[in-house]
């Protein structure tokens, strides 16, 4: 056989090669259980020190996880413009599920995006601030939101209004960034970002 005839026949195995190797580094990673050792990434304190529900973003140009306090500093890291945009997965803890505020239990992570979130409510969340507490059934939000008050709104739908209103954007972050009531959670993160089938 000649190397132009091996060549010819070599190519199309290496190019279905690197398709195979593209389609498992795009895979959306799963849900993470914390470790002690967690900590927060606006806080840098210890995850299990904050009550409430706790939120995990993967970045595709990072192996781990990044953990948040809160739900509500992980929709803030999606809208501050100083933050990486490269988001393979967002998962929040599902308190219709978590049988404890304080500390939701290990099992209770749903992706973001299909979460229904009670926002305006009396329960507060991690660094005691305001939290978009999330539901994967409309009912237990609306059992929530009847009982601690709130309104419900999708993940597309937060208002960014009320993630940053409490947050300092630091000097990259323009003030007409954090003005636009009408700008969402969606608006800042990476267009062709998973979305879950």
């Amino acid at each position: 056989m000649s190397w132009r005839r091996a060549l010819s026949l070599s190519i199309p195995c290496l190019m279905l090669a690197l398709a195979a190797c593209q389609k498992e580094s795009a895979k959306t990673p799963d849900p993470q259980e914390f470790s002690k050792d967690a900590v927060a990434v606006f806080c840098g304190m210890g995850l299990a020190e904050h009550p409430g529900p706790k939120a995990q973003i993967f970045l595709r140009s990072l192996p781990d996880a990044r953990w948040f306090s809160s739900v509500h500093d992980a929709f803030a890291y999606t809208m501050l413009l100083e933050t990486p945009k490269d988001i393979a997965a967002i998962y929040v803890n599902d308190m219709g599920k978590a049988k404890n505020w304080e500390h939701p239990e290990p099992g209770t992570w749903i992706e973001a995006r299909k979460a229904i979130y009670v926002i305006e409510s009396r329960q507060r969340g991690g660094m005691d601030q305001n939290e978009a507490v999330p539901f994967s059934s409309k009912e237990a939000a609306e059992a929530f939101a009847k009982e601690q008050g709130g309104r419900i709104v999708r993940f597309e739908e937060m208002p960014k209004s009320y993630i940053l209103a409490s947050a300092d954007p630091g000097p990259s972050a323009s003030n007409d960034g954090l003005n636009r009531d009408s700008e969402s959670a969606h608006d800042r993160t990476e267009s062709d970002a998973h979305t879950p089938k």
